[in-house]
């Protein structure tokens, strides 16, 4: 297993509040849903055991879950709104050129090469949730190789110039597990249609509680 997705791994042994058996969703992306477009097509990344993607389908976005090993997805075959793929995310070329998502969401996740295809992918309006561990984790424990552990500000650096930063934290958190992580909202601004109004970025851009 390579670094990168041995860091993958780690998300399962995180979790551990479930409910019906599967694990909740990370509170950075049940803070920040409801920025998504209600009905959107959402793309959850490297999800892993699905629990991204079978929370936003609950709440009624139509979902593309993406791993290498889908496996622990077969009870979600079939099921109205979710597609899957399986894909090696970090061999060959980028299976989603002609894709377009309302949202893209990815935690516990790092290869750096997929930066450029997330931000393409990305439509106007559209909400890019990022959640993953970062620089200090190494003294707590896996992940700990430093090239699998993003920078400071690495996330900022990231969207700068592409997407409106709607809210960042590099912090250390204390459950489900001790890490140091990091983690963005950031959105692709929505154009207007010739002769309407924009929504206001008061109402769209709105804090819940996290």
């Amino acid at each position: 297993m390579n670094p990168t997705a041995a860091h993958h791994a780690a998300d399962g042994a995180a979790d551990t509040v479930r409910q019906g058996g599967h694990a909740e969703p990370s509170a950075w992306i049940e803070g920040w849903a409801h920025l998504l477009a209600p009905g959107g097509t959402v793309l959850d990344l490297a999800c892993g055991r699905g629990r991204h993607a079978r929370w936003l389908v609950q709440r009624g976005q139509r979902v593309l879950a993406v791993d290498r090993d889908t496996a622990a997805l077969d009870d979600l075959a079939g099921v109205t709104n979710i597609e899957i793929l399986c894909a090696d995310l970090e061999q060959g070329h980028w299976p989603l050129a002609q894709r377009r998502f309302d949202g893209i969401l990815v935690t516990n996740y790092l290869h750096r090469p997929l930066w450029p295809h997330l931000i393409a992918a990305l439509a106007p309006g559209g909400v890019l949730l990022y959640e993953t561990f970062a620089s200090g984790n190494g003294e707590l424990g896996k992940p700990s190789n430093p090239d699998f552990l993003l920078r400071p500000g690495e996330l900022l650096d990231v969207v700068q110039g592409h997407l409106r930063v709607i809210a960042f934290q590099d912090v250390f958190r204390e459950t489900p597990q001790a890490a140091f992580v990091q983690r963005i909202c950031a959105v692709r601004e929505p154009l207007a249609a010739p002769g309407t109004q924009a929504e206001p970025r008061a109402a769209r851009y709105r804090v819940l509680q996290l």
